[in-house]
């Protein structure tokens, strides 16, 4: 018997909901930001935005399909299956949230404010859903692959990263390593001992985001990728001239098989992708970080 496909719907918690979990009540939430010149006007209507669009995401799913519903928060302990079609409601850093917990599911975008988030991944109305789900399960639907980076330590230790993958020191002091690059088969050279505010590797659609702003802020430097482009470009931010650290290896792109090799030599260092620092690794001394190009890739309704 052939299983009925299954939507898993992802979204994650309003700023109106942070706010009565913070104060209890609605009543305390009000008069905690009435004292500073605010109110829940705007918490409010971005909250309606969100519960409407999930209304109508919900309501376009075939009945007789199953379901399935997740917060942000939940994401690393959710199974998903692997004929699931999933639907994310919410801002563009939502899809790169759930990117990494799911492989080869076609994903797709739902903007609940268009017009207030850029709509990169989130590319669709609510009201097109019930059409979509549909287009996706009979294959009739556009699905984009995109590129994801992907971070291994030398214990066998993953993660991947839609945006992009940073490593560096876990309270921001210096980060103090060995970087060097290469091939798929190893080095090129002899890197360079490097002390820094850490690195990150960006995708295509990272591109758009934090390595925009590293690129905007640098006289020279490589080009960003495209969304659709196979290659990475990595940046080391704030590196620090010493006797002993260098600061000639500070960016660059990588193509489908090159990779970035750093080793620590300091205490411990943490890896993790699109700002969920939660669900990381940590590198100890001596240990190895391989920073490349991941063999999954999202794919993007």
């Amino acid at each position: 018997m052939t299983l009925a496909p299954r939507v898993v719907v992802v979204h994650r918690r309003t700023e109106l909901d942070g706010l009565l979990d913070q104060h209890g009540t609605r009543g305390q939430a009000e008069f905690f930001l009435r004292s500073r010149g605010r109110d829940l006007a705007a918490a409010q209507t971005r909250h309606d935005a969100q519960d409407e669009a999930l209304r109508e995401v919900r309501a376009g799913v075939p009945e007789a399909w199953r379901r399935g519903d997740v917060e942000r928060e939940d994401l690393p302990r959710f199974g998903f299956e692997p004929l699931d079609v999933v639907v994310v409601v919410g801002q563009d850093g939502l899809v790169a949230n759930v990117a990494k917990y799911v492989d080869g599911q076609p994903v797709l975008g739902v903007d609940p404010e268009p017009g207030r988030n850029p709509g990169v991944l989130v590319r669709h109305p609510a009201r097109a859903v019930a059409g979509l789900l549909v287009a996706v399960v009979q294959g009739a639907a556009t699905v984009r692959p995109r590129a994801m980076a992907r971070a291994e330590l030398d214990d066998g230790q993953w993660l991947d990263a839609l945006n992009e993958v940073f490593v560096g020191h876990a309270s921001h002091q210096s980060a103090r390593y060995r970087l060097r690059t290469g091939g798929a088969a190893g080095g090129r050279d002899g890197g360079e001992r490097q002390s820094s505010s850490g690195l990150i590797v960006a995708t295509g659609t990272g591109a758009t985001g934090w390595a925009a702003s590293i690129r905007r802020e640098r006289a020279v430097g490589p080009a960003l990728p495209g969304p659709d482009d196979p290659a990475l470009a990595w940046f080391v931010r704030e590196a620090w001239p010493s006797p002993t650290t260098g600061t000639d290896l500070t960016a660059g792109t990588l193509a489908r098989d090159e990779r970035l090799y750093l080793v620590v030599e300091s205490d411990a260092l943490v890896v993790f992708g699109d700002g969920l620092e939660a669900d990381r690794l940590t590198a100890t001394w001596g240990q190895t970080v391989t920073l490349g190009r991941s063999p999954r890739l999202l794919r993007l309704v």
